[in-house]
């Protein structure tokens, strides 16, 4: 059984920075297998935000860490870097990979690269990278979590939030539900929710909220998932635990929130 911990929307340069210790302090108390970090990383993509988000994942000490940048982590204002370099501040702060793999014995975690410098806000799944996925995803091994990252939702629960779908949400959610998924990991609108990927209900959208941000929403509080899988038990043979952990300043700290039990497609 891996141990994943999902955070996004750190959008360092608004990090709150007893948010950010007592993260630390959290993540450390897991120890994690896989750290996914889904995007929005920093608040304009300055080199220093880039830094101090680099120090951050440095001080958590996770053995597997895979980020993919989010459409704050393109400069909006430095106009020649947003035409020329868009990723060369992320990539100087994480390196090149913009789309890393992770293939462990009991998961794969395909991270995706979701922004286009020419858009702003909205992202994008290109033909081509839905179907590198799903041909991964087919090739995965019986015993793995089947795991893919990105940073706009595929899913979303809320009318308001319709416009920040992935540009083709439709397609990826039918076609890596086909090729056995059964988490897709996202960011972006700050709100964390679960929901089925398709009528099945054995895959699954997971949103998470801002980690350390105070670009927080109303009702949702800054959060992380910490996720468990794959496991098995009478009920559900092939299942993950997901929990959310929520900061709550009396406590100084993150406290679990909620707990859900997500039942998974049994792969032949």
């Amino acid at each position: 059984m891996s141990v994943l911990i999902q955070i996004s929307d750190t959008h360092f340069g608004t990090e709150q920075p007893a948010v950010v210790e007592a993260l630390v302090h959290w993540v450390r108390a897991q120890a994690p297998d896989v750290l996914l970090l889904t995007g929005d990383i920093t608040q304009r993509a300055t080199r220093a935000q880039f830094a101090a988000a680099r120090a951050f994942l440095d001080r958590l000490q996770v053995p597997h860490t895979l980020v993919i940048p989010g459409n704050h982590d393109i400069p909006l204002y430095a106009l020649g870097a947003r035409l020329f370099t868009p990723y060369g501040r992320f990539e100087e702060a994480f390196g090149t990979q913009r789309e890393p793999v992770l293939d462990r014995a009991d998961c794969l975690v395909q991270a995706l690269n979701t922004t286009r410098w020419w858009r702003h806000e909205d992202g994008e799944l290109s033909a081509g990278q839905i179907e590198t996925v799903a041909r991964r995803l087919q090739a995965a091994r019986p015993g793995q979590l089947r795991v893919v990252a990105v940073h706009q939702p595929l899913v979303v629960t809320r009318p308001e939030d319709r416009s920040n779908l992935l540009h083709g949400h439709a397609r990826a959610r039918e076609r890596w539900a086909q090729a056995g998924v059964d988490l897709v990991l996202g960011g972006h609108i700050h709100l964390p929710f679960a929901a089925p990927l398709g009528a099945r209900g054995t895959a699954w959208a997971v949103q998470a909220g801002t980690a350390v941000s105070s670009r927080v929403r109303a009702g949702a509080p800054n959060s992380v998932n910490l996720i468990r899988g794959p496991l098995a038990d009478a009920e559900h043979p092939r299942h993950c635990l997901l929990e959310r952990w929520d900061f709550t300043p009396g406590s100084a700290g993150f406290v679990a929130a909620e707990v859900r039990k997500l039942p998974l497609q049994v792969h032949a």
